[in-house]
């Protein structure tokens, strides 16, 4: 008996300065800057009612691509290009991609794999909707697990947001590697923190959101992110700070074996680590701070990669424009520098950004100038021609819009 219980007081965090060490090893992993992927998320709608699909009808449309939160005996086998299908709560479907070695290779990958979900949930009458934000629909959860039960019941005690971006709002999120070493790390890091608002106002297309509180705003969809929890949402710009803030945000859920996995009012993963929820659970361990980052959500989350997670879902299939900005402006030394020093103006106007879009001028200004030299550094033809001309849609102030 002794042995097993030194066992396992081994596995556990029993002090502050082992979780932060442990943090610096899974949230920044170094090497070469090769890879990049994309999780792109669409609102979902049963036709010809126009209502949430229930999840028998999703299951019955993905067959052996269904993912485990809706069947849990589903294989979840990836679509023919890589991609993981993933349902959100309120509905959405999200293509998690393989990881691709050029932004070319992704776009064309994940391309293919929209089709080919496209056509899946025709087969039932399931309709994907390219929009950032639902309009048309009041906020309703399908999925009932106990983690999105806890966010939900965690979200509805600080305001109306919450169920709101969990339910009725998509993204287009881009990962990249954090970096062959600690300075390229800093580097990527730090300007992808400095160009998020100008980029904010360059792609954001979601001004209007079923039930959302009276205000004009660029991006309902990132004001969702900016209002629902910020000591969960803000992040820290500085990535020597990560670690801490990651301990000190008050904890979403406790995964345990039963369906209640509310945490204590307040508690934090730092308050849990030294000792405050004895009386409640026992110490935590590596799994349970990796599933504690899974419920954090800054505008750049650092997940081994770096998530780029403050774009509004795009018309169409302009997707495509977002991903070859975020990997032509990382491309070199040359394009960050240049990037850095066009996107230093505005680098903290997030609210200003998803507020006023490019109907700022200054936001108007550097979201024009990125898109120009992601256009100078791109070496694929194609997403030069949909950078520059994303580049003199903003130069106009225009939103993007659907491709017909």
């Amino acid at each position: 008996m002794a042995t097993a219980v030194q066992s396992v007081e081994a596995t556990c965090f029993t002090s502050r300065p082992a979780a932060e060490a442990y943090l610096g090893g899974v949230c920044f992993k170094l090497g070469p800057p090769q890879l990049i992927g994309a999780e792109l998320e669409w609102l979902t709608a049963q036709l010809p009612e126009y209502v949430r699909p229930d999840l028998a009808a999703l299951a019955e449309a993905l067959g052996p691509h269904t993912p485990r939160t809706i069947d849990p005996s589903s294989p979840a086998q990836p679509l023919p290009g890589g991609s993981a299908v993933t349902v959100e709560p309120g509905g959405q479907i999200e293509l998690s991609s393989a990881p691709y070695y050029s932004a070319r290779e992704l776009c064309d990958y994940l391309a293919a794999d929209q089709a080919v979900l496209a056509d899946l949930l025709s087969t039932r009458s399931i309709l994907m909707s390219s929009e950032a934000a639902d309009t048309r629909r009041p906020a309703q959860r399908l999925l009932q697990s106990p983690r999105y039960c806890a966010m939900e019941s965690r979200f509805t005690g600080i305001g109306p947001f919450g169920k709101l971006m969990m339910c009725n709002t998509a993204a287009t999120q881009i990962s990249v590697d954090a970096g062959a070493d600690p300075v390229a790390v800093e580097r990527r890091w730090h300007l992808l923190h400095a160009i998020g608002p100008a980029l904010i106002a360059a792609f954001a297309c979601s001004p209007r959101l079923y039930g959302v509180p009276d205000g004009q705003w660029a991006s309902q969809r990132m004001r969702t992110w900016l209002e629902l929890d910020s000591p969960r949402t803000i992040g820290t710009p500085h990535i020597a700070d990560y670690a801490g803030w990651v301990l000190d945000v008050p904890l979403l859920c406790i995964r345990n074996d039963g369906t209640d996995w509310t945490a204590p009012d307040g508690a934090t993963f730092a308050d849990w680590v030294e000792g405050a929820l004895d009386d409640v659970i026992g110490r935590p361990t590596p799994a349970d701070l990796d599933y504690h980052l899974t419920t954090l959500f800054p505008p750049v989350r650092a997940a081994g990669h770096l998530e780029v997670r403050y774009l509004d879902a795009q018309p169409g299939d302009q997707w495509r424009v977002p991903i070859a900005a975020i990997d032509a402006l990382l491309s070199g030394p040359g394009a960050m520098a240049e990037a850095l020093d066009a996107a230093l103006p505005t680098a903290e106007r997030w609210r200003d950004a998803a507020e006023f879009g490019l109907a700022d001028l200054e936001l108007r200004a550097a979201a024009t100038a990125l898109l120009s030299l992601a256009a100078a550094y791109s070496p694929d033809p194609e997403f030069v021609r949909l950078l520059d001309a994303a580049a003199e849609r903003c130069c106009r102030g225009q939103a993007p819009s659907e491709e017909r």
